[in-house]
């Protein structure tokens, strides 16, 4: 028997299933959840559609294997669905915590998700950070992972007391100045350039 037909009778494979394992929580602010619906949506209606278009009419012009619109196609629809997935997977596990919330009793004043924390380092310099989702960090503006090391040594703590920041170089002491609950402002999701939001298939 011929080796492309031993070949031929081997089974495929499918998609490997993932494992199944606990459901992690994804904390967010509304503003970061809204973020990422509408970026999810701008895939499935306008950017995939689009470039799933282009992969048909590039099909259509013969040759795949040197057709460049067909291969840059392809991959970038493999690109797409992974980030729909992906979206699709944060935003089920979105819990949603709106960090301008009113807050009772001592929680008003402790470090929790959606606080904005003054603390001051072991040089008496003072730093602003609030504590968001993973989805929403954005360290030039202070706002960093509540699943950080910084924000796990500011867990729970009030303004006054002191806390251990652990790395791996070097243990450092803070003390909490301000523990504030406000609006933290987020952008919008933007249309990325380049993006292939309409069809630009030119037909005869």
């Amino acid at each position: 028997m011929a080796d492309w037909q031993i070949r031929e009778k081997r089974p495929l494979r499918g998609p490997r299933p993932e494992p199944a394992g606990p459901a992690v929580k994804n904390y967010i602010t509304p503003a970061g959840l809204q973020r990422l619906k509408d970026e999810h949506l701008f895939l499935l209606s306008r950017e995939r559609p689009a470039v799933v278009e282009v992969v048909a009419w590039a099909a259509s012009n013969g040759d795949r294997s040197e057709n460049a619109d067909y291969l840059y196609g392809k991959r970038r629809l493999g690109q797409i669905d992974s980030r729909i997935r992906f979206l699709t997977k944060r935003i089920d596990a979105a819990v949603v915590t709106n960090p301008a919330a009113p807050r009772q009793g001592s929680s008003a004043t402790r470090v929790f998700f959606g606080a904005t924390v003054t603390y001051k380092d072991a040089a008496g310099l003072e730093h602003v950070v609030s504590i968001v989702g993973i989805d929403e960090v954005d360290l030039d503006r202070g706002y960093i992972s509540w699943r950080s090391p910084l924000a796990n040594a500011l867990m729970k703590a009030s303004p006054g007391d002191r806390v251990e920041l652990r790395a791996p170089a070097k243990t450092e002491h803070l003390e909490i100045i301000e523990v504030e609950y406000a609006p933290i402002p987020m952008d919008p999701f933007r249309e990325p350039l380049g993006a292939q939001s309409t069809p630009k298939v030119e037909r005869s």
